[in-house]
């Protein structure tokens, strides 16, 4: 099973009548599943935060004091939650590397750090997987980093839960292990940038939707997967994340 949406979860997409209104079918409506329900979680955009723990820009090559955040996009649609991750073409060279999912519930523009929490709606466990060879040479290159991180299933996801029950966590152990053996390992105190100036900050860039999802970066210790790999990860508190590559 892929992405869960309107069209495949036993919802229809639109009526037939507005439906006939396009040329072709329209997709689905990416969306996630609420834990412990059946309700659903439209995806409306996935913005991505690059190298937000100091440990992993430095593995990357990078020192963490001397830039702002960045941000780069996912496609709604790469998400999955079947608990498969099909090994891409195109690259000998995926990497994983989970995070935590910042589910956004209230839109707006440049939010204040002090209300930016008042705008989430719940957080989930995501792994943004990487064709880091593909991205090494858009790098280089200098052009943009989507045949690297915007690829199809690129987006593994745990079911999201309410900030109403869990709160806002900022800190707890963020890990993942391969195959069972400890390959990252964090905490979420440890993010250069936390959630809500992450919130704050994007919400100057663009108009911050309700359905946006934030990809909050990845501890140290990211390398590559083959196929047959199980990996688990958790961001205590808030849920668990058990994938195959495929």
């Amino acid at each position: 099973m892929g992405v869960i949406s309107a069209a495949n979860s036993g919802k229809p997409a639109m009526s037939s009548s507005a439906a006939s209104t396009y040329v072709i079918v329209p997709p689905g409506i990416p969306a996630l599943p609420v834990a412990g329900t059946d309700r659903l979680f439209p995806i409306h955009r996935i913005y991505c935060v690059g190298r937000n723990y100091a440990e992993h820009a430095i593995e990357m090559g990078h020192d963490p004091d001397k830039e702002p955040p960045f941000f780069f996009q996912k496609n709604p649609d790469n998400v999955i939650v079947d608990g498969t991750f099909p090994y891409p073409g195109h690259s000998n060279d995926v990497h994983y590397e989970l995070e935590m999912l910042v589910a956004i519930g209230r839109g707006g523009v440049d939010i204040p750090v002090a209300e930016a929490l008042g705008h989430v709606w719940g957080y989930g466990v995501g792994l943004d997987m990487t064709r880091r060879d593909l991205q090494g040479e858009a790098k280089k290159l200098g052009r943009p980093w989507e045949v690297g991180k915007a690829f199809e299933a690129s987006a593994p996801c745990s079911p999201l839960v309410p900030a109403a029950e869990i709160g806002h966590p900022d800190t707890g152990k963020v890990w993942l292990t391969v195959n069972g053996e400890l390959r990252q390992q964090g905490d979420l105190n440890q993010m250069i940038w936390k959630v809500p100036e992450m919130i704050s900050y994007l919400s100057g860039l663009f108009t911050l939707q309700p359905g946006d999802l934030i990809m909050s970066g990845t501890p140290a210790g990211v390398g590559p997967v083959v196929r047959g790999d199980h990996l688990k990860g958790s961001v205590e508190g808030v849920g668990t994340l058990d994938v195959r590559v495929i």
